[in-house]
C-alpha cells in the first residue's frame, strides 16, 4: 500500500519534469535531471520509463501527423521538380543580372570610396577647425603679447598675460605648445620688469640732469605771476591815491601803466610759451613702471626703490658747490635744482596714488629745508657784496613763493630772511662807510658857494637847506655848510632805498617795515657816520677851520633827520605819532661828533699855542727889558685873532668856551715857562719883559675877541700871572707874607711855593750879576729881603706841606 501511495505521488512529479524539459532552454536542463537523480531512490528508472512512453506518445502522434500530410509533401515535390527548369533558367539570369551589376558597381564602388574618404577629411577638417579655432585666440593673444613688448607697452603686455593665463591657456592647456608659452610669460615678465626699471632709472637720471631746466621755469612763472600782481596793486593804488609820494601822483600812474601794457605785452608774447612741467619732463617711465609693478603685485618694492632713489638724489641736489656764495648764478643754479626736484615730486604726488604721499614729501621737504637754511647761513655769510646780499634775497623771496606755490611751507625761508637782512645792512653799513669816508676826503670845507638862482635850486633839491635871510641875500652868496653835506643826506636817503630793497616782498607789515628802515638808518647815523665824523676829526691833517666847518655841518645835518623821519614815513605810510614808531637819533650821533670836534678844537687850538710859545726866546738875564711885547706874542695874539673871526659861525657857547681854553692854555704854558726847572736864572729885566707880555695877553682878553664874555671874565684867565708878576714888579713882600691866607689878599692866587721858586731863580741871578753888590748899600739890602723872603716863603711851604 505504502509503494502504491509512492508510486502514485512520482507519477505527477515526472510529469513535471518532463514538461520543464520540453519547454525549457537546453542549458536549464541539467538541473532538472539532477533533481530525478537527488529525489528518491529508483526514482530515475521511473523517469526512464516515464520517459520513453512519453516518447512512443510522441512518435504516435508525428506519424500520424506525417500521414495526414503526406499527400501535400507529394504534391509539393511535384511542383519542385516542375519548377525545377525555371528555377535554373532564374539562377543563369540571375547570375548574368549580378555579374552586370557587379560591373556596373564598380565605379560607384570607386565613387563611394572617394566619398567616404573625402568624409573623413571633411569630418577631420571640421575637427581641425573647432580646434583652430580653439587655439587661434590663444595664439592671436600671444601674437598680441609679443607685439606689445615690442612697442614697449608693458602694462598692456601684462594685463595680456593674465588673459591669457586666466582664460585662454586653460581651454588649450592639452597641446604642447601651451606649455611652451606658459613657460616663457614667468621670464617675460621678469624682462619686463628689468625693462621699466631700466627706463626708471633713464628717468631720474633724466630728470636729475634737466631739474634746474625744471626750477628755473616754475621760478620764471612764479616770477612773472608776482609781477604782473604788483604791477596791478601799484597801479590800483596809484588810482585810488593811496601813494605817498606827494605831487608825483600823475607820473607814478602813467608810469605803472606803461610799465603794466609792457608786461602784458610780454605775458601775451609768451603765453603760447608757458611751460609746464609735464612739456618739459616725460613722466611715462614712472607711469609705466608704476602701473607694471601693480600690475605684478610688487608696487611696494617699486615705491620703496623710487623714494630711496629720490632722497639720495635730494641730498646731492642740497649739496652745494663750494663756489656758490662767489656769483649770483650759482645760488640761482642751486635754487632752481631744488625748485626743479620738489615741482616733479608735485607732480608726482597729484597724478599718481600712493608712489608718494603727502606725509613723505613733507618729510623730504622739511630735511631739504634744514639743509638749506645751514647752506645759506654758511654761505651767505661770504657775501660781503650787499648787491650779491640782494640778489640772494631775490632769488630766496621768488624760490620760497614759487614753492609755496605748491603747497609747500616756506615760513622758516622767510625767517632766514631776517638774519640774512641783518648781514645785508651790515654789508650795506660796510659800503656806506667808504662812501661817507671818500665824500669827507673829497671834501674841502668851505661853505658852498652860489652864483646864481639855478645854482641855489640844485643844492636845495638836494638837501632840505631853509634860510630865509639867506634867500634875501644877492648872488653870489654861500649856504653856512660845506659839499658834502647834501651829498651825505642823498646817501643817508640811498641807504634807505637800499634797506628797503630787501624789506621788499618778505610778506611783512608796513609798520615792521617802517621799523626795520628806522632802526638800519639809525645804525648807519649811530655806528657809521659817526665812527667816519670821529676819525674824520682825530686825522691830523685836519685843521681848526676844518673843525669849525665840521662842527656847522653836523648841525644842518643833525636838523635835517626830521626830514629824514617824513622821508621814511612816506615811503611806508606809518606816521610819527604811532606808539611803537622808532625815532632816528641824529641829534644824540651829531651832538657827540660836535662834542668830539669841539674837543678837538681845543687839543688843537692848544697845540698852536704850544708851537707859539716853544718859539718864545727869552733872554732871562737882560737888565732891562725891550719896551715892547715880544714877537713870538704878538704873531700868537694875531693867530688867535683870526681864528676867533672863523669862529663867529660857531654856537656862541663853543666860541667862547675855545677862547677861554685857549687863554687859559697860554696862561698855564706862560707860567709854566717861569717856572721851568732848567730855568736857573731870571732878572728883574726879564721879569719885566715877561710882564709886557701878559700885558698884551690881558689887552687881547679886554678886546672881546669872542663876544657873549660878560665883563672881565676873559681877564681872569692871566689873574695868576698877573698877580705873581706884580708881587715882584712892585716888591710887595710885605703886604704878601701878611696878607696870606686872608680872603681878601691882594695877592690871593700866588702860591707860596711859585713865589719862592721864581724868588730863588732871581736870587741866583743877583748873586752872579751884581758882583760889587756887597760894596752897596741898596743891593745889600735888597739881597738881605730876598734871602729874608726867601726863609718866610720857605716856612709857608714847609706849613703847607704839614697839613696836607
Amino acid at each position: 500500500m505504502a509503494e502504491g501511495g509512492e508510486a502514485l505521488g512520482t507519477v505527477p512529479e515526472h510529469e513535471r519534469i518532463l514538461q520543464e524539459i520540453e519547454s525549457t532552454d537546453t542549458a536549464c536542463v541539467g538541473p532538472t535531471l539532477r533533481s530525478v537523480y537527488d529525489d528518491q531512490t529508483n526514482g530515475h528508472k521511473k523517469f526512464m520509463e516515464k520517459l520513453d512512453a512519453c516518447i512512443r506518445n510522441h512518435d504516435k502522434e508525428i506519424e500520424k501527423m506525417c500521414n495526414f500530410h503526406h499527400q501535400g509533401f507529394v504534391d509539393a515535390i511535384t511542383e519542385l521538380l516542375k519548377v525545377r527548369s525555371d528555377a535554373e533558367k532564374l539562377k543563369v539570369q540571375v547570375t548574368d543580372t549580378n555579374r552586370r551589376f557587379q560591373d556596373a558597381g564598380k565605379e560607384v564602388i570607386v565613387q563611394t570610396e572617394d566619398i567616404i574618404r573625402c568624409r573623413i577629411q571633411q569630418r577631420n577638417i571640421t575637427t581641425v577647425i573647432e580646434k583652430l579655432q580653439l587655439c587661434l585666440p590663444v595664439l592671436e593673444m600671444y601674437s598680441k603679447l609679443k607685439e606689445q613688448v615690442s612697442m614697449k607697452r608693458y602694462y598692456s603686455a601684462l594685463k595680456t598675460m593674465e588673459q591669457l593665463e586666466n582664460v585662454y591657456f586653460p581651454r588649450v592647456s592639452q597641446y604642447r605648445f601651451c606649455q611652451l608659452m606658459v613657460d616663457t610669460l614667468p621670464k617675460l615678465r621678469e624682462d619686463i620688469k628689468e625693462i621699466s626699471m631700466s627706463d626708471l632709472k633713464d628717468f631720474l637720471e633724466s630728470i636729475r640732469k634737466h631739474s634746474d631746466k625744471i626750477g628755473e621755469t616754475a621760478m620764471k612763472q612764479a616770477q612773472q605771476q608776482k609781477n604782473f600782481s604788483v604791477i596791478m596793486q601799484k597801479q590800483n593804488n596809484a588810482r585810488f591815491g593811496k601813494n605817498m609820494h606827494v605831487n608825483n601822483d600823475s607820473i607814478l600812474e602813467e608810469k605803472n601803466d606803461i610799465v603794466l601794457k609792457h608786461v602784458l605785452e610780454e605775458e601775451a608774447e609768451n603765453e603760447e610759451e608757458v611751460l609746464t612741467v609735464q612739456d618739459l619732463v616725460d613722466f611715462s617711465p614712472v607711469y609705466r613702471c608704476l602701473h607694471i609693478y601693480s600690475a605684478l603685485g610688487d608696487e611696494e618694492t617699486f615705491e620703496n626703490y623710487y623714494r630711496k632713489q629720490r632722497k639720495k638724489q635730494a641730498r646731492l641736489v642740497l649739496q652745494p658747490q663750494s663756489s656758490v656764495h662767489e656769483t649770483v648764478d650759482g645760488y640761482r643754479r642751486y635754487f632752481t635744482q631744488i625748485v626743479g626736484f620738489f615741482v616733479v615730486e608735485d607732480h608726482i604726488l597729484h597724478v599718481t596714488q600712493g608712489l608718494v604721499t603727502r606725509a613723505y614729501t613733507d618729510e623730504l621737504w622739511n630735511m631739504a629745508l634744514s639743509k638749506i637754511i645751514a647752506v645759506l647761513r654758511a654761505h651767505s655769510s661770504y657775501c660781503t657784496d650787499p648787491d650779491l646780499v640782494l640778489e640772494l634775497k631775490n632769488l630766496i623771496v621768488i624760490f620760497a613763493d614759487t614753492l609755496q606755490g605748491y603747497g609747500f611751507p616756506v615760513n622758516r625761508l622767510f625767517d632766514l630772511l631776517f638774519e640774512i637782512r641783518d648781514q645785508y645792512n651790515e654789508t650795506l653799513l660796510k659800503k656806506w662807510a667808504g662812501i661817507f669816508r671818500d665824500i669827507f676826503e673829497e671834501d674841502n670845507y668851505s661853505p658852498i658857494p652860489i652864483g646864481s638862482e639855478e645854482e641855489y635850486k640844485v643844492v636845495i633839491s638836494k638837501f632840505p637847506f631853509q634860510d630865509p635871510d639867506l634867500e634875501k641875500q644877492s648872488f653870489p652868496k654861500k649856504f653856512p655848510m660845506s659839499q658834502s653835506v647834501p651829498l651825505i643826506y642823498i646817501q643817508v636817503k640811498e641807504f634807505i632805498y637800499a634797506s628797503l630793497k630787501f624789506s621788499e616782498s618778505l610778506h611783512r607789515s608796513s609798520t615792521e617795515i617802517d621799523d626795520m628802515l628806522r632802526k638800519s638808518t639809525n645804525l648807519l647815523l649811530t655806528r657809521i657816520l659817526s665812527s667816519c665824523l670821529l676819525n674824520l676829526i682825530r686825522k691830523p691833517h685836519i685843521g681848526l677851520t676844518e673843525l669849525v666847518q665840521i662842527i656847522i655841518n653836523t648841525t644842518h645835518l643833525e636838523q635835517a633827520c626830521k626830514y629824514l623821519e617824513d622821508f621814511i614815513t612816506n615811503i611806508t605810510n606809518i606816521s610819527q605819532e604811532t606808539v611803537h614808531t622808532t625815532r632816528l637819533y641824529g641829534l644824540s650821533t651829531f651832538k657827540d661828533a660836535r662834542h668830539a670836534a669841539e674837543g678837538e678844537i681845543y687839543t688843537k687850538l692848544n697845540q698852536k699855542i704850544d708851537e707859539f710859545v716853544q718859539l718864545a726866546d727869552y733872554d732871562w738875564t737882560m737888565a732891562e727889558s725891550d719896551g715892547r711885547a715880544s714877537g713870538y706874542l704878538m704873531d700868537l695874539i694875531n693867530f688867535l685873532r683870526s681864528i676867533f673871526q672863523v669862529f663867529t659861525h660857531l654856537p656862541g657857547k663853543v666860541a667862547q668856551t675855545a677862547c677861554m681854553s685857549a687863554c687859559q692854555h697860554l696862561s698855564t704854558s706862560l707860567m709854566q715857562m717861569l717856572l721851568d726847572s732848567e730855568l736857573k736864572q731870571i732878572s728883574m729885566g726879564a721879569v719885566q719883559q715877561f710882564n709886557l707880555d701878559v700885558i698884551q695877553c690881558e689887552l687881547f682878553a679886554s678886546s672881546e675877541p669872542v663876544p657873549g664874555f660878560q665883563g672881565d671874565t676873559l681877564q681872569l684867565a692871566f689873574i695868576d700871572l698877573r698877580q705873581l708878576l706884580d708881587l715882584f714888579m712892585v716888591w710887595d713882600w710885605s703886604t704878601y707874607l701878611a696878607d696870606y691866607g686872608q680872603p681878601a689878599s691882594k695877592y690871593l692866587r700866588v702860591n707860596p711855593h711859585t713865589a719862592l721858586t721864581l724868588l730863588e731863580k732871581m736870587k741866583d741871578t743877583s748873586k752872579k750879576n751884581n758882583i760889587f753888590a756887597q760894596f752897596r748899600k741898596n743891593d745889600r739890602d735888597r739881597q738881605k729881603l730876598i734871602e729874608t723872603v726867601v726863609k718866610q716863603l720857605r716856612g709857608l711851604v714847609t706849613g703847607m706841606s704839614q697839613h696836607m
